[in-house]
């Protein structure tokens, strides 16, 4: 089995034990942090994703990082991933999870980047478009780019608005060298 269909149903299993225990919402907090963490420390991955590193040991890892931070479901969650070897995926469970969750409650992410900040008219804009693209909640994501010059990039999910300056000169560049 892939490690991204083995994730799916992980993900889905805590989600729907959260559910039932009325905890979803701390639960996709404790992912959200789990996956912060994950991000900002880069050698907890590798540790995670390492065959070498007994199950104890990250365990024991994960238990100094997270057992007094998160739910308990969430905790049992991660030893139970570890308990199953699946330890090297609890960071795409994590994602998982969280896609999965967003998708229940009908929130779709985008991401805007731009060369600058959007003023909250701006923002409330875009949020509005994309929620008419998608008939979804919108959660959405601002990213600078200086070297955008200006205009605009829009992704939502695999799909990609690309109304940047630069990537308008790259066409004209590239229709001229043709």
């Amino acid at each position: 089995m892939g490690s991204h269909r083995a994730s799916v149903r992980y993900a889905k299993s805590v989600l729907e034990l959260s559910k039932e225990q009325k905890s979803l919402e701390k639960v996709k907090e404790d992912m959200l942090l789990f996956t912060k963490i994950v991000t900002e420390n880069r050698e907890l991955g590798v540790v995670l994703k390492n065959p070498i590193v007994p199950a104890d040991k990250k365990k024991s890892i994960l238990k100094a990082l997270f057992e007094k931070r998160v739910q308990p479901l969430t905790f049992k969650a991660f030893e139970l991933i570890i308990s199953k070897n699946r330890e090297g995926i609890l960071d795409e469970i994590a994602v998982a999870f969280i896609n999965e969750y967003n998708l229940l409650k009908g929130i779709v992410v985008a991401s805007v980047t731009t060369s600058y900040t959007l003023e909250d008219k701006q923002r409330k804009e875009v949020i509005k478009i994309v929620e008419e693209i998608t008939g979804l909640k919108v959660e959405l994501i601002e990213i600078i780019d200086e070297s955008l010059i200006g205009g605009f990039v829009l992704k939502i999910g695999d799909k990609q608005i690309d109304e940047s300056v630069k990537s308008k000169l790259a066409k004209i560049q590239r229709a001229l060298v043709a």
